[in-house]
């Protein structure tokens, strides 16, 4: 109790007095962002998204694709530049210096194109995977707050900035130990490749390069996951709203509670009008009599007479009294007026379990008008 009482804000309570609950007023977002808060963000291209995945996944894939084409590239280049010097005798003119531009052109779209092509595709698939579809060209927009330059230094000495500049360092000491504990393990070997041929000297190297180079992109893509979770945790972080924001939100959303409350009112008030109107072309009015009033209407024709208005209390009253105004006969019984008003809307016909009972009372108005006629 002491604990609450003295230290609310600490012990994670919001701070009450009467009816108030201070917490609206501080502004702290501690509420989890609505969905249409996380809409409005998408929209302006705020999402959590990591640069570090899709790097990571390039990277993978531009290497990937190098050790999986790297026998047909390497004999595309050998077989062109073997074509090259063996024609560097010849003189050169115009058309075969356009020719062996062509045939540069050529080597390149069949070398560099599939691994270009493999390294768009994973990095749209990626972002695809982080963002889903998502155009906008707001972030694109020219802001002069960008050219505002103590908003410049806010960024750079912000937290965010602090925590890219802690990844980068850990990245690169993480990737710095990788690389000189595999280059200190092959170092032995070099001396080896000396007395070796150049073929299997190439062949070497590009094994061990490769290998390294996989170790790399393993070593990236544990950091590039863990940088993902964080940075979507950020964002739903920076989205977070105050208890004040989410009734602000919904008013904007649903209307103001006291505007909708006073249009209810009107309506209810067009239906009360409109329904008091058919109240003058009743045959009956059936009562309890203080608590509930029923107006019925049959016509020929009809299956079932029709119920044209109800009421309770006040409303039941100001039925009566303007039946009584248009001389419509009012009739006391009060089970079937509760029956009525409990289990018929307004413009619904009288069920069928009931039908005895309204006729009864039908007849008993129709002889009264009868007499009076008489």
């Amino acid at each position: 109790m002491k604990c609450m009482e003295t230290y609310p804000r600490r012990c994670g309570q919001s701070v009450k007095i009467g009816p108030f609950d201070l917490q609206l007023f501080a502004g702290e977002k501690t509420e989890a962002p609505t969905s249409k808060r996380q809409a409005d963000a998408r929209k302006k291209g705020q999402v959590g998204k990591s640069q570090e995945i899709s790097a990571a996944f390039v990277i993978f894939s531009g290497f990937l694709s190098i050790k999986i084409f790297g026998s047909a590239i390497y004999d595309e280049i050998v077989g062109y530049m073997i074509y090259i010097f063996g024609h560097l005798m010849q003189p050169l003119d115009t058309e075969s210096i356009m020719r062996i531009f062509l045939g540069i052109m050529v080597v390149l779209a069949k070398t560099a194109l599939p691994i270009m092509l493999v390294i768009m595709v994973t990095g749209l698939a990626i972002n695809l995977f982080q963002v889903g579809i998502n155009f906008t060209t707001e972030p694109l927009e020219f802001k002069l707050d960008n050219l505002n330059p103590i908003t410049g230094f806010g960024r750079i000495f912000s937290k965010r900035a602090l925590v890219e500049l802690i990844k980068s360092l850990l990245k690169i000491i993480i990737i710095g130990y990788f690389i000189y504990k595999y280059i200190m393990a092959e170092v032995l070997q070099m001396p080896k490749l000396i007395s070796a041929d150049l073929q299997f000297s190439m062949a070497h190297m590009s094994e061990v390069i490769m290998v390294l180079a996989f170790q790399i992109c393993g070593v990236i893509m544990v950091l590039a996951v863990c940088d993902f979770v964080y940075q979507k945790w950020q964002h739903l972080q920076e989205l977070k709203m105050s208890k004040q924001d989410i009734k602000d939100e919904s008013k904007q959303s649903e209307g103001d509670p006291q505007i909708k409350g006073k249009i209810r009112q009107k309506q209810r008030e067009m239906a009360m009008q409109r329904m008091m109107q058919e109240v003058p072309k009743a045959d009956v009015i059936i009562t309890n009599p203080t608590h509930f009033a029923v107006a019925l209407k049959y016509e020929s024709g009809m299956a079932a007479p029709v119920i044209i208005a109800k009421g309770q209390d006040l409303i039941a009253q100001k039925i009566k009294e303007v039946a009584r105004e248009a001389n419509v006969a009012i009739v006391e019984n009060k089970p079937l007026a509760r029956a009525l008003y409990a289990a018929v809307e307004i413009g619904d016909s009288v069920p069928q379990e009931l039908y005895k009972s309204v006729a009864e009372v039908l007849a008993y108005v129709y002889r009264l008008k009868n007499k009076k006629l008489a």
